[in-house]
């Protein structure tokens, strides 16, 4: 697998998901004040609380990409992040991610000390965004989605669902390096939640490390508090930290690099354990 300048090889990076939306679907609106306006005392606050947790990355997003979201305007999504990745890239020296899917936004959060891009589209929303990150010397994280957040959950299906996103992140793939990014700024993820059926998440959490191993890449997952978890244990989506913490700790033992979460507290622990018992595995193979 390639070495990563995003996730090393040697640990398990958990990303603290720091939204500044007003309706992302678990955190939605935390982070802004009474006019609506994000509050950035607030989000620089939360972003301490996942690093003292032991987050390594912090992802930063002002569009909610939940099933049925609708596209923020551009002015809108730059407002709310930009003044957020720049106080925390001045502040903390952890890695800061954008998420997002468009070229502006990233080349703003970039120029204000984000050194990632977290683009759940694979760049299918806007081949730009390869250029911009290329240029930046930064690295970019595809992940897998067929559709649009407004769109992907009306009848999604698969036949081969392994088989079918390692196939469509390896067109996002070519797209990055024919841009110019190389290998060792690349990873992916397989877009749990995005477009997928319960069954479709359950498969590429238990084989991120197959996925990773076909493409190539290291591989971030991020089913924290999603509705499959839901149809699972019948919890609303704030008594979710639980059930997220054991999803990460199967991932991880499957193969996965990384673990993206809301509640970095449970995500650590559950990377600690799993990582633990990756690693005995491998010794007794060897």
């Amino acid at each position: 697998m390639t070495a990563s300048a995003i996730f090393p090889r040697e640990r398990v990076t958990v990303v603290g998901v720091l939204n500044t939306t007003p309706d992302s679907f678990s955190d939605g609106g935390r982070l802004l004040g009474d006019g609506g306006a994000v509050d950035l005392d607030a989000a620089v606050a939360a972003a301490a609380r996942m690093i003292e947790a032991g987050a390594q990355m912090i992802d930063v997003g002002g569009e909610s990409t939940r099933p049925g979201a609708l596209e923020t305007p551009l002015a809108i999504e730059i407002d709310r992040t930009v003044p957020v990745v720049e106080a925390l890239a001045k502040r903390f020296a952890v890695t800061i991610s954008i998420d997002t899917r468009k070229a502006a936004v990233a080349a703003a959060a970039l120029g204000a000390g984000a050194r990632v891009v977290n683009d759940v589209s694979g760049l299918g929303f806007d081949s730009a965004l390869a250029g911009i990150t290329a240029v930046a010397g930064a690295s970019l994280i595809l992940g897998h989605l067929r559709g649009t957040p407004e769109s992907m959950q009306r009848n999604p299906h698969f036949d081969d669902v392994l088989g079918e996103v390692a196939a469509e992140l390896g067109v996002s793939l070519a797209k990055a390096r024919a841009a110019g990014i190389p290998n060792e700024r690349l990873a992916v993820d397989p877009g749990i939640g995005f477009g997928k059926r319960l069954e479709d998440n359950l498969a590429l959490l238990a084989n991120a490390g197959r996925l990773g191993a076909t493409l190539g890449m290291p591989v971030m997952v991020g089913p924290s508090r999603k509705a499959f978890l839901g149809s699972l244990t019948g919890d609303p989506i704030e008594c979710r930290d639980l059930a997220t913490a054991a999803a990460c700790a199967v991932a991880i033992f499957a193969g996965a690099d990384a673990v993206r979460v809301h509640d970095v507290a449970g995500a650590v622990r559950a990377a600690a354990v799993a990582g633990a018992l990756r690693a005995a595995r491998r010794g007794a193979i060897a």
